[in-house]
């Protein structure tokens, strides 16, 4: 059997399955252990999301749930519930309603029949989904045929109801109410007087919205597009919170991404590119609360503010080498203050043991994708070779490249080809026409005019020439 990458085994450790960043891979398993903020600085495509990612991976699960809840004296200021895991096993478990499974023999011939299961003419049991009845041939969805119908059999239109409410009499002569329902399994459920009694608890517990649920995952990513993605938000109701027609202010409170990641990662790409928003975040770091308030100053949300909403977060922050003095100085010390501070490698050593690796790096990216065929081994050893060549070229450095998202790009495009042309495996062939057409229009400008003078006035020369004569004329 040929070699393919098929072949190359894949670690299940999160953490190594990260290539060329021993140094990073240590830290991280500092950080999710002890619950420490990273930054991550480097160039694009060297593996900041993947870190941060596996660092999710290996935090345990959330244990808390937060609500907002409706709070009667003042509904412009919902209240904050936080129940731990525990809590709410305890209570799904307390909420489960007692019942009994009966069939359609079981209960009152009345009540089958209501419910669908019993022919109202012969008295035949069949399924509820049966419209007519399979012994006597009769319609089972008798429908009115007199102004008294209702008063005889208690209902109007179709004689099939999902729920029946009577009484049931006891040997001592008591009596209780019951219910009677149409169960999925095509069973019956009762429901006596202290299974309704616990429905009707149940319905008179306090309003609440859960923001935050317990089941979640552990990593966040938020771009600061706008303060409502970080931070949350108050939805606009026309009507406010009236009673009547509106929409009550604890049901149009927006959860942002500092409290989406409480108790889990919080990813922020760019870090730099928050602006005037680092501030907030250093403050919900800071504080480990943040508040949710209308961000709109003419929205009926500005009224609204929840308190005390928990966001105790690791915060993992990436940006460019270049845009580390536009990061603000007080988030930059409450990371290192409890954290680390990383400069990525671009590069490394070409050696047997990075080649090894290499080969790994394809075998993952090839399974993630899941719509290409694993490369043979030609393949692989022209990648490699690719890698030392971006190595020299970006680098300048005799080594392999860590710049892996380019190399990933090659491999997908490489994969399509092959896939197009109905290959087994990405040969040779299909990653060098992958490189030419890889290229970045950097490379196909210079490849076309030879110096970017030459690009520029065939691009833009020729325009500018022909606006003057325009004006000219």
């Amino acid at each position: 059997m040929a070699w393919s990458t098929d072949q190359v085994s894949i670690p299940k450790d999160p953490l190594e399955k990260i290539i060329g960043h021993e140094y990073a891979v240590k830290i991280a398993r500092v950080v999710a252990k002890q619950k420490r903020n990273l930054l991550l600085v480097g160039p694009p495509g060297v593996g900041k999301s993947m870190i941060a990612q596996a660092i999710a991976c290996l935090i345990p699960p959330p244990n808390q749930e937060v609500s907002v809840l409706h709070n009667p004296e003042n509904p412009e200021k919902p209240i904050v519930e936080v129940r731990k895991r525990d809590e709410i096993v305890q209570e799904s478990r307390t909420q489960q309603i007692p019942s009994k499974n009966l069939v359609s023999a079981d209960v009152p011939h009345f009540v089958a029949e209501r419910l669908g299961f019993r022919c109202r003419r012969c008295g035949t049991n069949s399924s509820h989904n049966a419209p007519v009845c399979p012994h006597c041939g009769a319609d089972k969805f008798v429908h009115e045929t007199s102004p008294f119908d209702d008063l005889i059999f208690g209902f109007h239109g179709e004689m099939r109801e999902d729920r029946v409410h009577t009484t049931r009499r006891f040997a001592d002569g008591r009596e209780e109410a019951v219910v009677y329902e149409r169960a999925e399994d095509g069973k019956i459920k009762m429901y006596d007087q202290r299974a309704l009694r616990a429905l009707e608890r149940r319905g008179v517990k306090k309003p609440r919205k859960v923001i935050v649920p317990i089941v979640r995952s552990t990593f966040v990513q938020a771009t600061g597009a706008s303060e409502t993605e970080l931070l949350g938000d108050v939805r606009h109701d026309p009507y406010g919170g009236h009673p009547d027609i509106g929409t009550a202010p604890y049901l149009r409170v927006i959860p942002g991404a500092v409290h989406e990641s409480h108790e889990g990662v919080l990813f922020v790409d760019e870090l730099a590119t928050l602006g005037y928003l680092q501030r907030y975040l250093f403050t919900a770091m800071q504080e480990k609360h943040f508040p949710i308030t209308g961000r709109n100053a003419s929205s009926t949300g500005a009224s609204v503010k929840v308190e005390n909403v928990p966001c105790d977060f690791i915060l993992i922050g990436a940006l460019n080498t270049n845009d580390l003095e536009r990061l603000l100085p007080p988030l930059r010390s409450r990371i290192t203050g409890n954290g680390y501070e990383i400069l990525l490698d671009t590069t490394m050593p070409d050696t047997e043991e990075n080649r090894q690796k290499m080969l790994q790096f394809m075998a993952q990216e090839i399974r993630k994708d899941g719509r290409i065929p694993h490369a043979d081994e030609e393949a692989a050893a022209l990648i490699i070779e690719e890698s030392r060549r971006r190595a020299r070229q970006i680098d300048d450095v005799n080594g392999l490249t860590l710049r892996l998202r380019d190399l990933s790009g090659i491999m997908r495009l490489a994969g399509d080809i092959a896939v197009n042309e109905g290959a087994q495996f990405i040969g040779r062939a299909h990653l060098v026409e992958a490189v030419k057409r890889g290229k970045t229009i950097e490379e196909q400008l210079y490849d076309k005019y030879h110096n970017w003078w030459r690009a520029s006035r065939s691009d833009f020369g020729r325009i500018g020439d022909k606006q003057r004569e325009a004006e000219v004329a």
